[in-house]
């Protein structure tokens, strides 16, 4: 689906982008050149999370139910591994890496964004996916979406096992079926939406965000509709739905994540996720996409190295200190090429996982030595 490469292509730059003016003294000393850019990328560059999320819900429909019932090649505990192999890999190197710039750096880049020796429970916990849910200080920025990424596959497993439990219990139909697993995921969405996303202390779980990420699932299911009318009808409810969740508590992450989510049903009923209907022209887009999830997690330790580098060795300059977050950002996108062709694109295995996961405890120690 090129069109979707290409919309977390321009997403991810704007998180890239919002790391940039947040993080490191550069940013500081080159907001003057433009300083409504960089307040609007410190911040509402935040907000394109929310896009991957709807996005990842969209995704999540496609390879876990296309039909509205979960597919029966797999145990839900299999898919869960599996989602966690191939989350945790590119993860953990780009972790190691991030230890080991900041143990680098750290004597001579007096910045808060550069984080403190890890302990060991606290690698532990960050391999683990935990670091969020047990208080630990994170190692990078932005990696506590890969945690909760994590939680909303679970999440969205258990909601699949208990429509599956439905099911059996009451018997019925397969084509009941099919609906009872959409009405169960409508329901959570609209429970996430109306209270537990207009809770902060939640934001460590799947919960706040399932709000988001089911309208994703929920955009996929619409586009299968086949009738015009009940495609019109299921539009009008997910728009429904939003406002009326926005009418109870206005929240501009919301109003992203539900525009996306309009946006994605309109293309897929007009067939624009069809890669006919994308242009070769916006190619150097989709391979931004298609790393997306590698630049999401390598570009925080460039940008505490580039921000090392220039800060202590270049004359301070505004335009010098712009050049260095340009470069940031294109060796950012280098590094992200090596991470997904090395790592990413790799097949999924427990030997790779567990020795990714040893050599980011043994860089910790040696750290912390």
């Amino acid at each position: 689906m090129p069109l979707l490469d290409a919309v977390k292509g321009i997403a991810c730059l704007l998180i890239v982008g919002h790391h940039l003016v947040r993080y490191g003294p550069l940013a500081e000393g080159a907001a003057s050149l433009a300083p409504a850019v960089f307040g609007w990328l410190a911040e509402d560059g935040r907000l394109a999370v929310q896009v991957f999320l709807v996005i990842a819900g969209f995704l999540a429909a496609v390879s876990l139910a296309p039909a509205g019932v979960l597919r029966g090649d797999r145990t839900a505990t299999r898919m869960l591994m599996l989602r966690y192999g191939r989350l945790v890999m590119p993860y953990l190197a780009a972790l190691t890496v991030s230890v080991l710039v900041a143990a680098a750096v750290r004597p001579w880049l007096d910045d808060a964004s550069v984080p403190d020796a890890p302990s060991l429970p606290q690698l532990i916990a960050h391999g683990l996916l935990l670091q969020d849910l047990l208080g630990y200080e994170a190692l990078s920025a932005g990696i506590w979406y890969v945690a909760i990424d994590f939680q909303l596959f679970a999440l969205t497993l258990a909601v699949f096992g208990l429509a599956g439990w439905m099911q059996r219990r009451w018997r019925f139909s397969p084509a009941r079926a099919r609906w009872l697993a959409v009405a169960l995921v409508l329901g959570l969405v609209a429970i996430s939406l109306a209270v537990f996303n207009r809770r902060p202390a939640l934001d460590a779980t799947a919960i706040y965000f399932f709000g988001a990420y089911g309208l994703g699932m929920l955009s996929f299911w619409i586009g299968r509709a086949t009738r015009a009318s009940s495609w019109r009808i299921a539009v009008a409810l997910l728009g429904l739905l939003g406002v009326a969740a926005l009418a109870l508590d206005w929240r501009s992450r919301i109003v992203v994540a539900l525009v996306t989510a309009l946006a994605i049903v309109l293309a897929d009923h007009r067939h624009w996720l069809a890669p006919a209907r994308w242009p070769t022209l916006a190619l150097p887009l989709l391979q931004v996409g298609r790393i997306s999830y590698a630049l999401f997690l390598i570009h925080f330790p460039v940008i505490l190295a580039v921000n090392a580098v220039v800060d202590y060795w270049a004359p301070q300059s505004a335009w010098i200190d712009a050049l260095g977050l340009l470069a940031a950002l294109v060796l950012s996108l280098a590094a992200a090429v090596v991470l997904y062709r090395q790592v990413e694109t790799r097949p999924a295995s427990w030997r790779l996982v567990l020795g990714l996961f040893a050599g980011l405890l043994a860089c910790g120690a040696m750290v912390a030595s």
